[in-house]
């Protein structure tokens, strides 16, 4: 092997790569490239920034989308080990980066140093998202509705609170949970939701305060002339009861005083039969129906009792009537007032 000489210096003393020697291989070599120019798109509203075609996280520091886009477009030679690399921001002229990268390595044993300048220029734009929320776009529709009746003012407060805590809730995992414009309608409010996926917490969330049925129908607004998709809108009814709590309610021929509601059940007092509580799932809803408000119980006295029987006074005529004892009575006396409701000219008593 001794025969071997450089090609460009015609040395036969030194380290050979290949065919010619280690000084005249690194006399060309670079360790690393970095273009001249670098371009970086962002987002003028939410910083974040288009990567190979994708919007990344937002919010980035300047400084450090710079550092990013020397970092991404540095190509470092294959020969080239423990390398240490520093980035440096020189200067900044309005939206441009003088930046200068210095590397050190190892190349065949050879300790090396370099320096590159390189330009960062910032781009700005809008991405998809904020000219979405520009444009008070939005993928569904949640409409607030009772069952056969008003809702109320202090309802309405509630609900409106509900979806304001939700979405800020879910602000921080999804840029489009906001609410572009709420429809105060005459039968409910319609809030417009700019995602499907907040949109369904926010319905979530308004079942879990106060019951009900969610049911979603989408729409189609349009056609994507391109792909032949459609594109939908989802309309989500959250559909409160008829019934509040207080009120009394007959579900499959029982007689009840509604106790509470929660997301998912009804929770009533038997007062037909032993005051005991029992749950009705409020999917069921459909098949249960409101009999007397809670504004309608009368209060009357008690005129005699045994412990079988309890009699009072009929509100309406001042007859007397003879009800039968049930448990959690047995305490009231003579002469006190009692809570009674009337449903089908039948008379309950209330505790």
């Amino acid at each position: 092997m001794d025969n071997m000489f450089c090609v460009e210096c015609g040395s036969t003393e030194k380290k050979m790569i290949g065919n010619i020697c280690i000084d005249c291989f690194l006399k060309d070599f670079q360790m690393i490239e970095i273009p001249e120019r670098i371009e970086v798109q962002i987002c003028s509203h939410c910083n974040s920034k288009l990567e190979e075609g994708k919007w990344s996280e937002e919010n980035i520091p300047e400084e450090e989308i710079i550092y990013r886009a020397l970092e991404r477009n540095i190509q470092i030679a294959d020969e080239v080990s423990n390398e240490i690399i520093n980035l440096e921001i020189d200067s900044m002229k309005g939206t441009i980066a003088s930046c200068y990268v210095e590397v050190v390595g190892e190349v065949y044993g050879e300790q090396l140093e370099e320096t590159h300048d390189s330009e960062v220029k910032i781009l700005k734009t809008v991405c998809p998202t904020c000219s979405k929320l520009q444009a008070g776009y939005y993928e569904s529709v949640i409409q607030f509705r009772a069952d056969s009746r008003e809702i109320k003012k202090e309802e309405y407060a509630k609900a409106d609170e509900i979806v304001e805590r939700t979405l800020i809730k879910q602000s921080k995992k999804d840029k489009l949970a906001y609410c572009p414009q709420i429809a105060r309608l005459k039968e409910g409010y319609d809030y417009y939701i700019g995602s499907l996926k907040s949109g369904r917490k926010v319905a979530e969330a308004l079942k879990d305060e106060f019951g009900g049925v969610i049911k979603e129908s989408p729409r189609l607004i349009s056609e994507d002339k391109s792909t032949g998709k459609g594109l939908y809108r989802i309309w989500i009814s959250v559909r409160i009861p008829e019934f509040e709590i207080g009120d009394f309610i007959r579900y499959e021929n029982r007689i009840s005083q509604v106790h509470d509601i929660d997301k998912n059940r009804i929770i009533c007092i038997d007062i037909a039969k032993d005051n005991k509580q029992f749950t009705i799932p409020l999917k069921n809803m459909e098949k249960v129906e409101l009999v007397k408000k809670e504004e309608e119980i009368e209060t009357t006295t008690i005129i005699s009792k045994s412990p079988k029987m309890i009699q009072i006074l009929d509100p309406s005529d001042y007859s007397a009537v003879d009800l039968e004892m049930k448990e959690g009575f047995e305490d009231y006396n003579i002469g006190e007032e009692i809570k009674l409701i009337k449903i089908d000219d039948y008379i309950y008593l209330i505790n």
